[in-house]
Order: C-alpha cells, then structure tokens, then sequence
C-alpha cells in the first residue's frame, strides 16, 4: 500500500471513531497539556495561529481563549463535525499535510502552528516536504510547535517512529532555532507512550524573499525597466489575485502564475507609460524599441483601451478582442525573452523566474478570465519571493515605483530631456478600477422596480432607493477592491454612520451572510454576462475552486476579510447597533 493509501486509510479510522476520539481528546485539559510551553506563545494584538490535525478543536478553542484568531485544518470529516459542535465560531478548513494545498491556497501566514499528534502519522519520506511547507506558513519570528510520539504503536492508525533528532536536522536545514523540547508522559496513561513536545522559532531577519526583491529592484544591472516591469506585474497578482497562483506539480517550493495574466498587468503597467513617451531605455521614447510593442500593443493605443479596461471579469470583442490577444502574446514573448530569463539568482545563479507551457491559440471574443489566461501558459515564481509579496506587498510597492522612476528620468537625461518633478510617477500610478458602485446601484433599482426591493446587508431591513447606498463589505480603504461580489446594498445611515471605512468583524459579516447571499444571487445570478464577471473576480481574489458555489464564494470573502485584517491591521465594525428599523429602511412603496 502506498503511502498516500495509508495516510487515507488513517483519516478514515478517524473518521469512523470521531466520536470516541472526541471524548477521549476533550477529557484532558489544553491549559495543563500546554502549560509548560504557554510562555514560548507569541504574545501581542492580532495574533494568527494555525491547528493542523485540530481533531475535535480542543486545542484551537483554547488558543481562541488567549486571544488568537485561529484556522483549524482537520481532513476527518467525523472529526470536523464534533470539533463544529463543541466549539462553535472555529475557522475550519479540510486539509491535510503534506501538501496543505488549502491552507496555503488562503494566502495567510501565522504567528503560530500546532501539530499535536500528527508528525507520527506522517511516513519518514513525506516529511521534509511537510517541513518545509509548515515553515513557509510562519511569519518571521513565527513559532512552531509540535509533538513527537515514542512506544508502541496502534495498529488501526498508521504511525511511524519520530525522533528529536529528526526535527532538529530538519530545522537546521531551514534556519529555525529550537527553543525548547521538553520530555512528557502520556496524559492518556497508556503503557510504555511519551511524548515530546519541541518549540521552534523562525528568526526575524528578513530571510525569506525580501533580500532577493532587494537585490532586484536596486541591485541588478538593467538595460530597461523590464525587470521591474515584470516584479510589478507578480506583486500586483499576489496583492489582487493571489488565487490564480497554485503550487508547482513537482512538490517543488514554487506556485504557478497564469501568464496571461503576468503579461496582462505587464501591459497595465506600460500603456499609460509608452503613451506618455516616457523611455523605458536609453535612447527610447515610444513604441519604438520595445520589444513588446508590436501590432497588438499599437492596436490597444489606437484603440484608445487604457489600463483600467484590463481587468479580469472584462469582455473584449472584435479588433479590440484581436490587438488584446497579440498584445498578451508579444508580452510573454518579451517576458520570457528577456527579464525573466536576465533576472537571476545572486553570485551567478541560475534564474529566478522560468515559463511552464505552451501558448494555446485564443480567437473570437474574449473575456478575461482565470481559464483564459491559463492559454498563455505559466511563469513559475519562487516561493519565498511569492511569500514576500503576498505578506510585504504594501512596502515593496513603493521600493518598485521609486526605483523606475529613477531609470526613467535618468533615461531621459541621456537624451536631454526634462522631466518635471512627479510627472514620472503620475503615471506610474497603478490605475486601480475607479471607486464606481454605479452598475451595483442601477441593478438594485432595477429588482425595486421589480418589486424585489434590495435589503440592507447590515441591518436586514428593506431600503427605499433614496436611502440606498452601495458599500464596499471590505472597505475601499483598506483594500482598494470594486469586484461585484464586494459591492453590497446597504442603508445610507449605517454605511456613512456607522460602518464608514472600517472592516467588519468576523461576527459582523457572519450575521451579513444570508443577506449578501440573497443580494448575490438576484443582482448576478442571472445577469446576462454579470454572472461570468462575478465569478471570474471572485475566483482571482477568493480562495475558491472552478465551479465554486455562492456559499464557496461566501466563505472565501471571510477568509479574505481575515487576511486583509492580518495584513492591514484595519480598524473593525462590531456591527449595527439597535435592532429597531430607521426611516430610511422602510419597504419600498
């Protein structure tokens, strides 16, 4: 039997004794089992932890006790359905090491991960891969705790012998310290069982990706701004649409990035550019000499289509759909001729970035996305560099902007040409879908007219349309995001009053959730071409499959709300206060 067999078979002995596992877990105390290690815990606000193998949550609801927002990764179903009913309001995912394809498909990094009683269930040969993708969850300084297992086995559950020694060459190898290992008996009393328990850190010190963007950005030798054209167009995916990156078929630390939509935000960042005249090289200041400005660059500029049109969900048609689909294929031409392949590793290394597959022919109208711009094939990025931009996203950005800004003007000194103070970086300016909630309005309109009234998604009440506002539910403040499915009705009071510019909190938004999904459902459900659009948005920038449903789509805006807190520390709304309607949500009519 192989080992994916065994794990599987594992996972389902737990599964068929939820029940009994449950209450043998719950007998003991998660304050006195951790109790020794308690003062290892990352302390401060907004902490983040993650259980893996959660079981029946005694754990996770404990570290939820202290303080931490927890996500509990439990593959036993059984096991999951016990831990929802004993420990309601636990982030639940279904996932399982090695991979933790799920996990990480959520975009976040913890302060702290659990293991407890799951490194023996894992065989000997899976686990530096296991290692290696717990340590890419951490966030510098982050803590890693698990438990080792010794004695004798039970034969209904795959087990295989652990030892210190194991972990300790594990955690050399990826520059963890180990805090502590401390020696423990059976809490359960079973003959000849002991654990122990081994606390690992990972050091502060910038050792993941930011050293290599560094090197990039201020460091390598550039003939062009196509190196941080390309970094660009890799930051603005992870900032916007990190669930098109998926983990590398080869168990490899690296994700794949559809690349078509690299040269999509490629061509983002040079339109307003080349428009302009501003060189991109010594001696340019047009189209002229650039690799990737062929006919179907030239086409978009004719066509007058600006940076702002190419934005997944869009729909292109023809020749606007025709100079599109060249433009995207001179992009990756250039890409892949040039800096992906002359952006390299320090000391000689080899490159950083490498193209996966081959480009599929794409005709007729076009609308962009995520399957489509998998047409163009893959740029494979580095893990810890796509780490680093999903997690330091908001401070690389500026580093880039200022650095071609840099190039540009020198470019243009060369040719004795001035540059007025900021007109470069005007146009450097990403150009971020313009704050518009006017479709979202005319469709709320529309269903009042129908008789379907919208209802505020905060209060639950029916709105009049002179008191209907449409609020972004992840503010526009904190993440600059107009996708459909962030566009919701909502009472004018509660929006400019009460919630204003602040990120709901989880409970907030869990009250919202039949509201948002009824508003999902009539606004873009049956929309001609809406429906497309909302789904291709919300696949980009919600940790949710192909062919995910309302209630998917719903649970990943909470995880993206989770993010955005972790990432920006925003301020949060508890919610409405008062139960009783106001005027201005009364039924309409």
């Amino acid at each position: 039997m192989d080992s994916i067999s065994v794990v599987d078979e594992t996972i389902a002995a737990y599964d068929r004794g939820a029940a009994a596992f449950t209450a043998r877990y719950e007998a003991l105390s998660a304050e006195v089992l951790w109790g020794q290690l308690q003062d290892l815990l990352p302390a401060g606000a907004g902490r983040l932890a993650l259980d893996i193998g959660a079981g029946s949550g005694r754990d996770a609801a404990w570290l939820a006790g202290l303080g931490f927002e927890v996500v509990a990764a439990e593959p036993a179903a059984g096991m999951r359905a016990e831990g929802e009913r004993r420990h309601p309001g636990l982030r639940w995912v279904d996932d399982r090491l090695p991979a933790l394809a799920a996990v990480h498909r959520l975009g976040l990094s913890y302060d702290l991960v659990l293991l407890s009683a799951v490194w023996m269930h894992l065989p000997p040969a899976e686990r530096p891969r296991a290692f290696r993708k717990l340590v890419t969850l951490l966030k510098p300084g982050g803590v890693l705790i698990l438990t080792l297992r010794g004695g004798p086995i039970e034969p209904e559950r795959a087990m295989h012998p652990t030892t210190l020694g194991e972990i300790e060459g594990l955690a050399r190898e990826h520059g963890l310290a180990i805090l502590r290992a401390l020696d423990e008996p059976d809490r359960l009393g079973r003959a000849g069982v002991a654990w122990t328990s081994v606390v690992l850190r990972l050091p502060d010190d910038g050792s993941l990706g930011l050293p290599l963007i560094r090197g990039i950005v201020l460091n390598d030798e550039k003939s062009s701004t196509y190196k941080l054209g390309l970094l660009r167009a890799v930051a603005r995916i992870a900032d916007a649409a990190p669930s098109l990156a998926v983990p590398a078929p080869d168990g490899g630390d690296r994700v794949l990035v559809p690349m078509g939509c690299v040269a999509l935000h490629w061509l983002r960042a040079y339109l307003p550019l080349v428009a302009a005249g501003l060189p991109q090289m010594p001696g340019n200041s047009g189209p002229d000499g650039l690799g990737f400005a062929g006919p179907g660059f030239r086409a978009l500029l004719a066509l007058g289509v600006t940076a702002g049109d190419l934005r997944l969900g869009m729909r292109f048609a023809g020749p606007r759909a025709d100079a599109l689909v060249a433009a995207l294929s001179e992009a990756r031409r250039t890409i892949l001729a040039m800096p992906a392949r002359h952006t390299t590793y320090p000391n000689a290394g080899g490159p950083v970035f490498e193209g996966v597959g081959r480009p599929a022919r794409v005709t007729g109208p076009v609308t962009l996305t995520p399957e489509t711009l998998t047409a163009w094939g893959h740029l494979s990025v580095p893990g810890p560099l796509w780490r680093t931009l999903l997690r330091l996203g908001a401070w690389v950005e500026p580093m880039l902007v200022a650095e071609w800004a840099r190039l540009i003007r020198s470019y243009a000194a060369r040719m004795s040409r001035a540059c007025e103070p900021g007109a470069v970086e005007a146009y450097l300016v990403w150009q971020e879908p313009t704050r518009d909630t006017g479709l979202a309005r005319l469709v709320a309109g529309r269903l009042a007219e129908a008789g379907t009234p919208p209802v505020c998604v905060w209060s639950g009440n029916p709105l009049r349309l002179d008191a209907l506002d449409i609020d972004h539910a992840l503010p526009w403040s904190a993440w600059p995001c107009g996708d459909l499915w962030n566009l919701v009705p909502s009472s004018r009071r509660v929006n400019q009053h009460e919630k204003r510019d602040r990120l709901p909190s989880a409970t907030a938004l869990a009250r919202a959730r039949e509201p948002i999904l009824a508003w999902w459902r009539t606004a873009w459900e049956a929309a001609p071409g809406l429906a497309e659009r909302f789904w291709a948005e919300a696949r980009a920038a919600l940790p949710i499959g192909a062919g995910a449903s309302f209630d998917a789509a719903f649970a990943g805006l909470e995880w993206r709300r989770l993010r955005v807190s972790q990432d920006q520390q925003a301020p949060e709304w508890a919610g409405v206060r008062g139960p009783a309607p106001r005027p201005d949500e009364a039924a309409i009519g």
